[in-house]
């Protein structure tokens, strides 16, 4: 199962957007999504631990996928390489 980490503010479209995508999502890949406010202190200290510069923060497994726009594509693409490489991260060359 992935863990998806999504940062959001209230009233932000493109949190709206994410969160529709993430759901769509749902019903092609093992996600466990868990949905963190900006406003809230754990979600200010995930924003400065991963320079999240503005919402919707995503984060995948702990590591920083996007931020900003989600682009729908490019997630099924990285989900689609962590389910058949499970081991594989970010930043990592197995």
């Amino acid at each position: 199962m992935t863990d998806i980490t999504l940062l959001t503010q209230p009233s932000c479209a493109f949190c709206d957007q994410a969160k529709e995508i993430l759901s769509r999502l749902t019903a092609d890949y093992a996600l466990n999504v868990h949905e963190i406010r900006l406003d809230t202190e754990e979600g200010r200290k995930l924003a400065i631990q991963h320079a999240v510069i503005f919402a919707p923060g995503v984060l995948i497994d702990g590591q920083l996928f996007s931020y900003g726009r989600l682009s729908e594509k490019k997630l099924r693409l990285q989900l689609t390489t962590l389910s058949r490489c499970p081991t594989q991260h970010f930043g990592t060359k197995d």
